[in-house]
């Protein structure tokens, strides 16, 4: 094996982290581009205020991004929780029945496809290196180095809402009157066509169906909002 090639793989992990940051930050900032700009459309049906069009999408900017990295925060800190009392119930097993699981260290590296023998010395080398690392990383998939952040990801997504929620909220009080509605309705597919591109780049999937997917959704989105704005315009609510 190339020095290339293992350094590829003993940074496989980092890769994939970053991937995944990455990809929730584009998935983040489509939330913010659709919610945001289906609010902001709607309210365009209804009245052609800017301050109102204005507060409105502030409004939704706002509890949107809020909301995103309180669900994020929460959600990473129940998996940090988690993490942490697999590590601790493992440490226990290795204090208490070291041998039990120096077994089933080397049945986990067997069932990789290793020989017993072989999987037996890697068990031992592993262990008389660090037991806990070799059990967390081979049997729960967990980097005790590496434990998820609950402040990062709620920062990471209400970061990531915000940018993609600034693009509809700019599109639709910045341009004069007549324009801003076409302004806002293009801007917004062109930047889900890019997220729709960004996702399926990041998962390897065909970029086509991705792209049109994103934007028919958002177009759907706007439509609906925009055609209840009108109405509820027209009846003076």
């Amino acid at each position: 094996m190339s020095s290339t090639d293992q350094h590829d793989e003993a940074h496989s992990g980092a890769l994939g982290s970053r991937l995944n940051w990455l990809r929730a930050a584009v998935l983040g900032a489509n939330d913010g581009i659709v919610s945001t700009a289906g609010l902001v459309v709607g309210v365009a049906g209804a009245t052609d205020s800017r301050s109102a069009l204005l507060t409105a999408g502030l409004a939704g900017l706002l509890a949107g991004s809020m909301s995103m990295a309180a669900g994020e925060y929460v959600s990473v800190s129940t998996q940090r929780d988690s993490e942490k009392a697999a590590l601790a119930q493992e440490r226990r097993e290795l204090k208490e029945s070291p041998e039990a699981e120096l077994a089933e260290l080397t049945g986990l590296l067997a069932d990789r496809g290793l020989s017993e023998e072989v999987a037996r010395e890697a068990a031992l080398q592993l262990t008389e290196r660090d037991a806990l690392r070799a059990h967390a990383s081979v049997e729960l998939g967990i980097d005790p180095d590496e434990l998820t952040n609950p402040w990062h990801a709620a920062w990471a997504s209400f970061l990531a809402f915000t940018a993609g929620a600034l693009l509809p909220l700019l599109a639709i009080v910045l341009p004069p009157a007549a324009v801003r509605l076409y302004v806002t309705v293009g801007s917004v597919l062109a930047a889900l066509a890019l997220t729709g591109w960004g996702s399926a780049r990041l998962g390897s999937a065909p970029a086509g169906r991705a792209i049109w997917r994103n934007v028919g959704g958002g177009a759907v989105a706007m439509g609906v909002t925009y055609a209840a704005g009108v109405l509820l315009g027209a009846v003076g609510v």
